[in-house]
């Protein structure tokens, strides 16, 4: 394993009780059944239709006052353990992605949709079924040992964390604005999120931000067609793109403090023309803003802005940009992580708690954590017997999980709960 920062502190009296790990234990079978149906029957952004549905009934049959079609698909079930104490939120992210599954499992998705007009697979690739299998899990063993922990606590089953077509928001920010949080806002929340880059057992924690702020841009370039022979007779977007390109990687290079915070401004397509001897119309372009830094966000936005619409005018061209505002930077609570701590070391073990460094990918979880302390990590599902470094990513067809990682899971979430008062 590669060298981390590791985590030390002294591990308290933290382990859970001797009946709620046999239920943990006990519970291992019918989460990996959930998980596996899951994993065979996924669902795209804000379709989790069935999910949310088996979801729901288990919340119901836990005797929860449960919530249901939030956010289009959301389920969010609230236990009381008859006791004073916090409210705290657990939550999971529902929803797969557009990728066909290349994997051997006997239970691999074969599930086609519709997605930008075109036939897509669907595929689990990066977890999300785990996350579900997993919280349904944490919800039975606590409802069945409320003696064991005092106050409340409400399971958010969230649609749509892969983000949405079109103006819709993603699935945490609409659980939001639809007011989740109005009545009963938690005093804390947490979540778990599985990955291929660690080796199983290990989980990635640190206090601060953690992952990035995402944004999106679009941007069409307006010239003037003519041919090639001629290009003075129109207005050549393909040049002034590329201008534009050139310029704004000195946002980055040359203009952005990165010793504050890193950041980066990333083309990901291009597309202009279709002969070598004409000079098109137009050209559009489309790429991504990741930051950890609200600030340093909103100058490379105006910066942005300005760079387009200035080379735009010099080259005569028209200019059509637009920034679509994504996720804020996740941030993990630095008292609530220090104070959480010693849990997670009970749970994973003291030498298994690393500080991975900043991620540049990024979750809508952070909506909820600028809502109300939050605490987010990562908990590694390759096989120890594999090289993690070279493991297939989230997000890949070849995704695998780990499965006898994810007990691990189930009793960090109840830990968290237990342990939190």
């Amino acid at each position: 394993m590669k060298k981390y920062i590791i985590w030390s502190m002294m591990v308290t009296s933290l382990s859970v009780a001797a009946d709620i790990r046999q239920n943990i234990e006990s519970i291992e079978p019918q989460m990996l059944e959930w998980r596996r149906d899951f994993h065979q029957h996924p669902e795209l952004s804000n379709e989790e239709f069935r999910t949310s549905d088996i979801v729901t009934k288990h919340l119901e049959s836990l005797n929860m006052n449960v919530k249901t079609k939030i956010a289009h698909t959301g389920v969010v079930g609230l236990l009381d353990s008859g006791k004073p104490g916090p409210l705290i939120a657990l939550r999971a992210d529902m929803d797969a992605l557009p990728v066909t599954e290349q994997t051997d499992v006997p239970f691999a998705s074969k599930v086609k949709a519709q997605y930008r007009g075109e036939e897509v697979g669907v595929m689990h690739a990066c977890g999300h079924d785990t996350h579900v299998a997993m919280l349904m899990a944490a919800a039975e063993v606590l409802a069945h040992n409320k003696d064991e922990w005092q106050g409340k606590v409400m399971f958010i089953f969230q649609p749509a964390e892969e983000g949405t077509l079109g103006n819709d928001p993603a699935g945490a920010e609409l659980m939001l604005q639809e007011g989740i949080f109005d009545k009963t806002k938690p005093e804390a929340i947490y979540g778990i999120h599985v990955t291929s880059s660690l080796p199983s057992g290990v989980i990635g924690f640190r206090t601060g931000p953690y992952m990035a702020a995402v944004d999106d841009f679009e941007l069409v370039v307006k010239g003037l067609q003519t041919h090639g022979s001629r290009p003075w007779g129109g207005i050549d977007p393909i040049v002034t793109s590329a201008q534009i390109i050139n310029s704004v990687q000195t946002i980055i290079s040359r203009r952005t403090d990165i010793t504050k915070a890193p950041a980066v401004v990333s083309f990901g397509a291009i597309k202009g023309g279709i002969r070598n001897n004409i000079i098109p119309d137009d050209v559009t372009m489309v790429g991504t803003i990741r930051n950890f830094d609200m600030d340093i966000r909103k100058d490379i936005h105006n910066q942005l802005n300005d760079i387009v619409h200035h080379i735009g005018q010099a080259n005569q061209a028209k200019i059509e940009f637009k920034i679509n505002h994504g996720y804020p930077v996740t941030i993990n609570d630095p008292e609530l992580g220090q104070r959480m701590l010693p849990t997670l070391n009970q749970v994973f073990g003291e030498q298994m708690v690393i500080d991975p460094g900043l991620i540049t990918g990024a979750e809508d979880f952070s909506y909820f954590a600028n809502e109300t302390p939050g605490l987010y990590f990562f908990m590694g599902v390759t096989p120890i017997d594999q090289d993690y470094k070279t493991a297939a990513s989230n997000h890949s067809p070849l995704f695998y999980v780990d499965e006898s990682a994810l007990i691990k899971g189930v009793e960090a979430f109840v830990s968290l709960v237990q342990n939190h008062n």
